[in-house]
């Protein structure tokens, strides 16, 4: 079946295993914009723990709701160094970092306008990381309630509480953080490199849409 899937920041593992066992993937852009969500963030591992990377959005400052579509990055923040450094300083001592740093330096050096065009970005870097293709298209409206597909948009409220139980794989900062579930799928394939694929296959999605 179709996932129906909001396109956030890196997204996290969970979000990134459904887009890859799913058979094609839609791609919400016709919602209204939710602050606190993953569509501008992500969560690294780092030696004190994990760690949030937020992109700053404009703000309209006329109360009314925007499209996700229409929401824009703050630029004149050079969050772009911060966010590149920080996974630098988390990463650089992980077995596969520098295997596929040279697919994820541009995204940090070139700017976009829109925080959408972003985050599709990033997740074609990541599938091209994963070596694995996969079909995407987009709402062309918003669906209150989808039924030819899975409704997957949930996973992109950072409130939410993750029920599916993650295996353990070997992390950075573990020996002295422990194992740190749930960060962006760049934790995963940094520290995995092409053992990513099998490890996102594997994961079973018992996912109840409903909530």
């Amino acid at each position: 079946m179709k996932a129906l899937i909001q396109p956030t920041y890196f997204p996290d593992i969970i979000s990134t295993a459904a887009m890859l066992q799913a058979k094609s993937v839609i791609l919400e852009v016709c919602d209204n914009y939710q602050k606190q969500s993953y569509r501008n963030r992500m969560y690294i591992g780092t030696a004190n723990g994990s760690l949030l990377l937020n992109i700053p959005v404009k703000h309209t400052g006329t109360g009314n709701h925007k499209k996700t579509a229409d929401a824009l990055i703050e630029n004149n923040f050079n969050w772009q160094r911060q966010h590149w450094r920080s996974l630098v300083i988390a990463y650089s001592t992980s077995p596969f970092f520098e295997f596929y740093e040279d697919e994820l330096h541009p995204l940090f050096h070139t700017k976009h306008k829109r925080l959408i065009d972003l985050n599709k970005a990033t997740i074609n870097c990541i599938f091209t990381m994963l070596d694995h293709e996969i079909q995407f298209e987009e709402t062309s409206e918003y669906i209150k309630d989808p039924s030819a597909c899975n409704d997957l948009r949930f996973l992109a409220n950072a409130k939410r509480k993750p029920d599916i139980e993650l295996s353990r794989y070997r992390q950075v900062f573990e020996e002295s953080n422990g194992f740190v579930p749930y960060l962006s799928v760049l934790d995963l394939i940094f520290n995995l490199g092409p053992e990513s694929l099998d490890y996102l296959s594997k994961i079973d999605l018992k996912i109840d849409n409903s909530l």
